[in-house]
């Protein structure tokens, strides 16, 4: 018994110290598609991520953006879904990151496109954080007025050491839809 004991533990120490085992064990874990690298700037809070979404899709006419760093703020599964009435009546699709990238580069490239926050109301529970992000678009970011506004409801958690947006949902202000004056001014400062 002794023997085989012994027998499994050289076998066991080899193995290991293969130079294939130590490749393995030096290769470096790849994130899930869609996540971002845990130690991302990006990911490294609520106001980080929120900053970043609205970084990563402004930008002038003829700028590519960085579609795979807006990938990398998005769990697995995430949804972008615009929640506009359509004039049919129909229910606006969920989209992927990826379906969104599909959707909006070649309007970006061909049009500038710059949207910031300008107010926030933040309701949080455990790894769970909710932002109504109210926003101004404009075409170039010194265009005197905005060409839309509107609440872009965002959805966050925080797991594997980083932030994630899971959802955004947004509406635009319109005549029958104006924005309400407490989605003007952003919460006071918790302490």
């Amino acid at each position: 018994m002794r023997h085989v004991v012994t027998l499994l533990a050289s076998f066991l120490v080899l193995t290991a110290t293969t130079p294939l085992a130590w490749a393995q064990a030096a290769a470096p874990v790849a994130p899930a598609p869609g996540q971002a690298v845990a130690t991302s700037p990006d990911a490294a809070s609520v106001d980080a991520i929120v900053a970043a979404l609205y970084d990563v899709i402004s930008g002038p006419a003829g700028q590519a953006r960085d579609w795979d760093r807006f990938r990398g703020l998005f769990a697995a599964g995430a949804r972008l879904v615009p929640s506009a009435p359509r004039a049919d009546g129909s229910v606006p699709p969920g989209l992927s990151p990826d379906d969104y990238v599909q959707r909006t580069s070649d309007a970006f490239m061909k049009n500038g496109f710059f949207e910031r926050e300008i107010a926030r109301r933040t309701e949080a529970f455990g790894t769970i954080v909710h932002v109504f992000s109210t926003y101004e678009s404009r075409r170039s970011k010194d265009d005197p007025k905005p060409m839309a506004r509107g609440i872009n409801s965002i959805q966050v958690a925080r797991h594997g050491g980083r932030w994630h947006i899971v959802t955004v949902m947004w509406d635009q202000e319109r005549p029958d839809n104006p924005i309400p004056a407490r989605y003007l001014a952003s919460d006071p400062p918790r302490h």
